[in-house]
């Protein structure tokens, strides 16, 4: 068997981290109907649950963003890496702040337009973060 190193216990956070956040907001899209017809209340109720678990999953990935960032060096990767990692911190925020947006909704608009953003760029971020970690 293969030892456990600190990069692995790394990756291995950020991708739990990146499977709650982005994995759950999937399983509560597809859920969201059949909550809904059960209790016309019961999506906001889910909702607020689930921002517990998730707020806390995009925590655990932007502290292992950063430790994933302290363990390479930045300055030695090539332009189109570097290019790619400011992409992928774009989503990230962007991941976020529609997650804010979404999770504050007063309007049915906002509650789409936050949700629909926050998931598409959660997942390019995923997409660009395996792209960084299998470049050179």
């Amino acid at each position: 068997m293969l030892g456990v190193s600190w990069t692995t216990i790394r990756l291995f956070l950020h991708v739990v981290g990146a499977a709650v956040w982005v994995g759950g907001q999937i399983t509560l899209l597809k859920l969201v109907p059949t909550i809904r017809a059960l209790d016309p209340e019961g999506p906001r109720r889910v909702a607020r649950r689930f921002n517990v678990v998730a707020w806390a999953a995009f925590g655990l990935l932007v502290v292992t963003g950063i430790w994933n960032l302290l363990a390479v060096q930045v300055g030695d990767k090539t332009t189109a890496w570097q290019a790619s990692l400011g992409l992928k911190l774009m989503l990230v925020a962007a991941t976020g702040i529609g997650a804010a947006f979404h999770a504050g909704a007063r309007s049915k608009a906002v509650l789409a337009v936050g949700g629909a953003v926050s998931l598409l760029a959660g997942l390019g971020a995923v997409f660009v973060g395996l792209q960084l970690s299998g470049a050179t």
